[in-house]
């Protein structure tokens, strides 16, 4: 089967998500945003980095349509757009075992 034009645009469009997810600190916001909505500056704490570093990383994911923010007052507060990206997690997780498994089978 040849990939047509339609096809190579959903694939990439599907990479950007991935990509814009394939970041231990952008995985570490997104799995807080899963428990609540956090201003910037809670991010940051959580984070451990700079102000600047992590709105960069907050404005890849809101750039993939990963996360949304509003504006209240002088704070920017984020969550998640899409909760079902936390989906996406349990499959790793999945992985991960999966892989332990087969290096176990490979020791024994």
């Amino acid at each position: 089967m040849i990939m047509d034009t339609k096809s190579k645009a959903r694939y990439a469009a599907r990479a950007r998500i991935i990509k814009a997810m394939a970041h231990p600190t952008r995985l570490l916001i997104v799995d807080q945003l899963a428990h609540r909505e956090h201003c910037v500056c809670e991010l940051r704490d959580l984070v451990g980095d700079d102000i600047s570093t992590v709105s960069r990383h907050l404005s890849i994911l809101k750039n993939a349509g990963i996360i949304e923010d509003e504006k209240r007052g002088t704070q920017v507060y984020y969550s998640l757009r899409v909760p079902c990206v936390l989906n996406f997690f349990g499959c790793v997780e999945n992985v991960l075992k999966q892989n332990v498994k087969e290096q176990l089978r490979v020791i024994d």
